[in-house]
């Protein structure tokens, strides 16, 4: 092993086994559960890598061993095994002299026979009254600065606001109105934010409340330990005895744990149990989830909140800035609050985040806030925002009602040409401004093969090389849809 002695030869070797991995399983799965890992040395036959979240710890101890052990021993035949370890604030900890095989899991009192499973300490969990003093699963994590009082309302998020607040006066109350719910948007629009703000409202009404917020890969931290454990069966008996569940970042849940929450699902909503849930997409279009799962999504209540409008970025922007001048006496002239919201348009955290900094430079340097001041501090968040996120669901919704073609035509087996052609049209734009395979978008079109999808692109690229009209029109349809 004597090429992997230097620094700069385990570098190598690990760029190679990163490859290899990406390789093996695509881009998707790598990012997912590879990108993250570090190499931090190689002792004797045991490759040391770390990860940054106790839950990418196990599961890829769990499920990937085998694979990145492959991957190595192209490189160095002797390797034995992979060990994986927690990174804490950039370093890994300890190594702890334990199997490969052994999940990392908190430490917790052993549960007893009558008990519900002792969970690890990770999951965000509200209350849980009903557990023996001292049981892990009882406590409090919710964040504190995500309440009501600090969520900025407006024209995107209004519903989803006002849903909130009902589901939090309505479980504080006993009762239930509309289950279960569905809250769904792109990265950093308050999701998250109003999940945790319910759980708080709702403890503060009634701290009697057995209330469980969990984000979906603890879920599936929970589950996938209490299967190792052998508990499993006490693990869903404690889930299904909560008042209020809430869970968050749905589209990351995957397997047996998204199975097993459809089962949760029905045994909460039978019981009139209070769900609320949280995904970056409608819950037709989480395509791991069972469709029985995406069916009582769908027939509960679906909360869109829509990308930030100048006047919310605005106040958003205003009220972060007023917090600031409270704490720190510093002063934010109007022209660079309406800078700020014009120029960092991406999510609510990038605007958390620019005046975060403005107040770091204020305070490091002592400038005076300025417009200058922002251009200079704020570059890379201007520089780093991206067109919308266009989505197959999006192009299908606007060819629809371009063409007025009903979307379960889009998606059917009609050959009429007032169907074909926004058909073709459609995949020939999924192909364009989305970063799906054509297999992929041949199944969002309703099961089709691959070879139709490039046939149609292909069809789509010809005509409108001679039809000038054609061109405008999908030019125009392209604006309508990166707006």
């Amino acid at each position: 092993m004597s090429s992997t002695d230097s620094a700069e030869g385990q570098r190598e070797l690990w760029n190679r086994v990163r490859a290899r991995l990406k390789a093996g399983v695509g881009e998707d799965v790598f990012a997912s559960w590879f990108a993250r890992l570090e190499l931090e040395e190689i002792v004797e036959d045991v490759v040391h890598l770390s990860a940054p979240t106790r839950f990418l710890c196990s599961w890829v101890q769990s499920n990937y061993s085998d694979r990145m052990l492959e991957a190595f021993r192209q490189d160095m035949e002797d390797v034995a095994r992979i060990q994986v370890t927690l990174r804490v604030n950039g370093q890994a900890r300890p190594r702890l002299a334990q199997p490969a095989a052994e999940p990392v899991v908190s430490e917790a009192p052993a549960a007893t026979a009558n008990a519900a499973p002792q969970a690890p300490a990770t999951p965000r969990l509200v209350r849980d009254n009903s557990a023996a003093k001292g049981d892990a699963l009882a406590g409090s994590a919710i964040d504190a600065r995500m309440t009501f009082d600090t969520f900025v309302p407006g024209a995107a998020n209004e519903m989803a606001f006002g849903v909130a607040k009902q589901i939090a006066a309505a479980a504080a109350n006993n009762t239930v109105t509309f289950n279960p719910v569905y809250i769904h948007s792109t990265v950093g629009l308050g999701k998250s934010h109003l999940l945790n703000a319910i759980a708080h409202a709702t403890q503060q009404a009634d701290s009697t409340k057995n209330i469980v917020y969990l984000t979906a890969d603890h879920f599936m931290y929970h589950f996938i330990t209490a299967v190792q454990r052998q508990s499993a069966l006490g693990f869903k008996e404690w889930l299904r005895r909560v008042d209020l569940l809430l869970i968050d970042d749905m589209q990351f849940l995957q397997g047996k744990s998204a199975t097993e929450f459809g089962h949760t699902l029905g045994t909460l909503l039978t019981g009139a149990k209070q769900v609320v849930v949280a995904g970056d997409a409608p819950p037709r279009d989480l395509e791991m989830l069972d469709e029985r799962v995406r069916s009582r999504l769908s027939g509960g209540l679906v909360v869109p909140i829509s990308g930030f409008d100048m006047e919310l970025r605005k106040s958003i922007v205003q009220r972060r800035a007023d917090q600031a001048t409270a704490r720190y006496g510093m002063h934010f002239p109007a022209p660079v609050i309406d800078y700020v919201a014009r120029a960092v348009i991406s999510h609510g955290r990038d605007l958390d985040g620019a005046v975060n900094r403005l107040v770091a430079a204020n305070q490091l340097t002592g400038e005076l806030i300025t417009v200058p001041l922002a251009e200079k501090t704020l570059g890379d968040l201007i520089r780093s925002r991206e067109a919308r996120r266009v989505r197959i669901e999006d192009i299908l919704k606007i060819v629809s009602r371009h063409y007025k073609v009903p979307r379960n035509e889009l998606l059917s087996a009609r050959r009429s040409r007032d169907v074909v052609r926004p058909r073709q049209i459609a995949m020939f734009l999924a192909k364009a401004l989305t970063s799906r395979s054509l297999p992929e978008i041949g199944r969002r079109f309703g099961g089709r093969d691959h070879t139709t999808v490039l046939h149609s692109v292909r069809k789509v690229e010809s005509m409108i090389k001679d039809d000038v009209e054609l061109a405008q029109e999908i030019e125009l349809l392209k604006r309508m849809l990166e707006e």
